[in-house]
């Protein structure tokens, strides 16, 4: 009881901090108008990503560790192309590169888990397990997407793209945690649903305005 208790406790701040990230770059992109990537937003996601990576590992969820396996690097990336990396501490910087790695060290060393045990779960259906790995694989890809175009660019940028696959994502996302009686996904993607319907809408006001 106390483990879950714990658990939950990593995943709603997880999602506290990815939601204060997007509630942060919202305001920041009303103000302005358009759609922006301020710095702070990177920072929050990496944190948060960090929290929910753990949040996977006790939930013993393998959708959630590889949703934010494949975008934990991103955010490093983003922060480095904002010229932000050097001004964490060194330890810090090595720690948060190798965490990732110190988590599957761990997870093998132990020999608490397995493979077969990980990923197929037998609190879930194959259907259900399917659903959580194609969910989480498209809502990672936006950020796939954001770093390659940012990377072209040469500056950490949000653009339409992102915000739509996002949308659709987070809606699939959503559903599974529903499906999985996961508090933590429900309340999560819920409000980045919102949020994310408002910036397709600035994004693709911007573009219009740009093409006229």
């Amino acid at each position: 009881m106390l483990t879950e208790f714990f658990s939950y406790a990593i995943g709603f701040t997880a999602q506290i901090l990815f939601s204060s990230r997007t509630l942060y770059q919202w305001l920041s992109s009303e103000k302005q108008k358009k759609v922006v990537a301020p710095r702070f937003f990177w920072q929050l996601s990496l944190l948060a990503s960090f929290l929910l990576f753990v949040y996977g590992y006790l939930r013993n969820d393998f959708a959630i560790m590889l949703g934010q396996s494949l975008t934990y690097f991103i955010y490093i990336r983003n922060i480095q192309l904002e010229q932000q990396w050097k001004k964490f501490p060194v330890f810090l910087r090595w720690f948060l590169i190798i965490f990732p790695f110190l988590i599957v060290l761990y997870y093998y060393n132990n020999n608490t888990l397995d493979l077969n045990k990980l990923i197929f779960n037998n609190d879930m259906s194959a259907n259900l397990f399917a659903l959580g790995i194609i969910s989480q694989i498209l809502f990672t890809s936006r950020f796939i997407y954001q770093w390659l175009y940012s990377e072209k660019k040469k500056q950490s940028r949000l653009p339409l793209g992102f915000w739509i696959i996002s949308l659709i994502g987070s809606l699939l996302v959503f559903a599974y945690g529903a499906l999985r009686a996961d508090p933590v996904l429900i309340l999560g993607h819920a409000f980045g649903i919102v949020i994310y319907s408002r910036n397709i809408y600035l994004s693709s006001h911007a573009n219009v305005k740009i093409h006229k």
